[in-house]
């Protein structure tokens, strides 16, 4: 298919599937490589049958929904937000974690993928913070809608090109090697854990003092879904947590009840009510 038919054709479907094309102006063509396996798998001719197809079979949409998913990651991702978050963010959450208490941070990592956000947390935590915090703990809840995307982030098996960001005495002692492949070791998988769901449809329960929410919802979603999101997310922060984003994106124009971290950081922190406390 031409590159003019495929944008054509997203223009058109992106919006009822409550996506945002200009988020996928970049990627469109990783989009339309599997437009193009989907329709070889139906024995389409182009994208005009497909769109047809469409119309009078409601099911395909989510098929469609799928196609359109973007699981592109790495370890230590946008270096200067995973410094903020261990330098920063997370001694600070330990520190009012011990003030309540309870010890535990809680933290969501959201569109996951295969798994190295969440585990960058979980270096950062015990490379980082533990040693100043060696009685607090990290819990790490990590969702997406792929169920391979979970299925991969759950075996912890990575290639070279997604550890390129850590720090090399990080990938030393938090892999094995085996050949071209790097495995996890047990110690950095404790505290995570790996869950299906579509943030579109379903949330975990918080509160969470952070929440991780990179290149997915403020990219790809229409500005309908990203204002719904963005109030769920609230919702699921304690006062005072921390919400992060991808390099290049924004919470939507006119959004309320948070303050930016600092400038050129796309790390915001909820604000916290007027004479209240930490909940």
């Amino acid at each position: 298919m031409s590159d003019e038919a495929c944008v054509a054709f997203l223009k058109w479907s992106l919006p009822q599937l409550g996506l945002h094309w200009p988020g996928y102006r970049k990627v469109r063509r990783l989009v339309c490589k599997r437009l193009n396996r989907r329709l070889a798998e139906l024995s389409l001719r182009d994208l005009s049958e497909y769109r047809d197809l469409l119309l009078h079979e409601s099911g395909e949409w989510a098929r469609l929904d799928a196609i359109c998913r973007i699981p592109i990651s790495r370890f230590y991702r946008d270096r200067g937000v995973f410094d903020a978050i261990g330098q920063k963010i997370l001694p600070e959450l330990a520190a009012r974690a011990a003030e309540r208490d309870d010890r535990t941070v809680r933290c969501w990592s959201a569109g996951c993928a295969s798994g190295e956000e969440p585990f960058t947390l979980m270096m950062l935590w015990r490379y980082r913070v533990a040693p100043d915090w060696p009685r607090a703990c990290l819990e790490v809840l990590a969702t997406d809608a792929d169920e391979v995307m979970i299925a991969r982030a759950q075996a912890a098996c990575y290639v070279r090109s997604s550890l390129k960001d850590l720090p090399q005495k990080w990938l030393e002692a938090a892999f094995v090697r085996s050949g071209d492949l790097f495995y996890l070791t047990s110690e950095l998988r404790r505290g995570v854990e790996f869950q299906l769901q579509d943030i579109r449809s379903a949330m975990p329960d918080g509160p969470f003092g952070l929440i991780l929410c990179r290149n997915m919802a403020f990219t790809y979603f229409d500005e309908q879904q990203q204002r719904q999101i963005l109030d769920r997310l609230k919702e699921r922060l304690h006062s005072g947590g921390y919400l992060v984003l991808g390099m290049h994106e924004t919470l939507p124009v006119g959004s309320s009840g948070f303050d930016r971290l600092a400038p050129g950081l796309p790390i915001y922190r909820r604000e916290r009510p007027t004479g209240g406390t930490n909940t």
